[in-house]
């Protein structure tokens, strides 16, 4: 019964979370022209080091840009991406995350 109620608890705290990253992806459609030339419109990599963005939670999306902005973030495409975020809002990002991953 403990087992049931720690999950039930965890579900919940992660439907929260999901909707605390809750942008407009109307809006994200709108901001996304820097990221198009390396992730699409559609959120798909134009190339195999460029990540697909489609589809992906947008809580993941979100953590991740302001990562990359906040240079928490190595690795990778860290040299590319850190530029490319840093102008960014915390409103922007929201947004172009809830876009991202509402592609298909």
């Amino acid at each position: 019964m403990k087992l049931i109620l720690a999950a039930t608890m965890l579900g919940g705290a992660l439907l929260a979370m999901d909707a605390q990253a809750a942008g407009d992806a109307e809006a994200g459609a709108d901001k996304i022209g820097t990221c198009v030339a390396c992730h699409g419109t559609d959120g798909k990599g134009l190339a195999p080091i460029y990540p697909n963005l489609n589809g992906q939670s947008a809580t993941y999306l979100e953590g991740a840009l302001k990562a990359y902005r906040d240079s928490q973030r190595q690795g990778g495409n860290a040299m590319l991406m850190t530029p490319m975020a840093q102008g960014l809002s915390d409103e922007d990002i929201a947004d172009i995350a809830a876009y991202y991953s509402s592609q298909e």
